[in-house]
């Protein structure tokens, strides 16, 4: 069963949202100006959904700076697409000559 709470509630009760959680299984929905923004589940609940692969990765920008991790030399891949560009003669690119 979900429960919809505002997070000034949920901050004064925090324990016991706690507590209703991990004992009863209930799973609570957290608002902020009647906008839903996080949700409190149990344990189990959480591994059922990170198991299932529903949890979203890293969309866009977020996404692009996570895969630079596993690049060793992008200082020097950067440098030499600069090197290209400014080589390049089929477009004129400010900044780069």
């Amino acid at each position: 069963m979900s429960k919809t709470i505002g997070v000034a509630e949920v901050k004064r009760r925090f324990s016991e949202m706690i507590e209703k959680v991990s004992r009863d299984g209930e799973q609570i929905i957290i608002q902020k100006n009647h906008k839903p923004l996080a949700a409190m589940v149990s344990l189990k609940d959480f591994e059922i959904v990170k198991k299932s692969g529903r949890l979203e990765e890293n969309k866009g920008l977020l996404a692009a700076i996570g895969a630079w991790d596993d690049f060793e030399d992008i200082d020097k891949l950067i440098k030499q697409i600069y090197m290209a560009r400014r080589k390049a003669k089929d477009r004129c690119m400010k900044g780069l000559s």
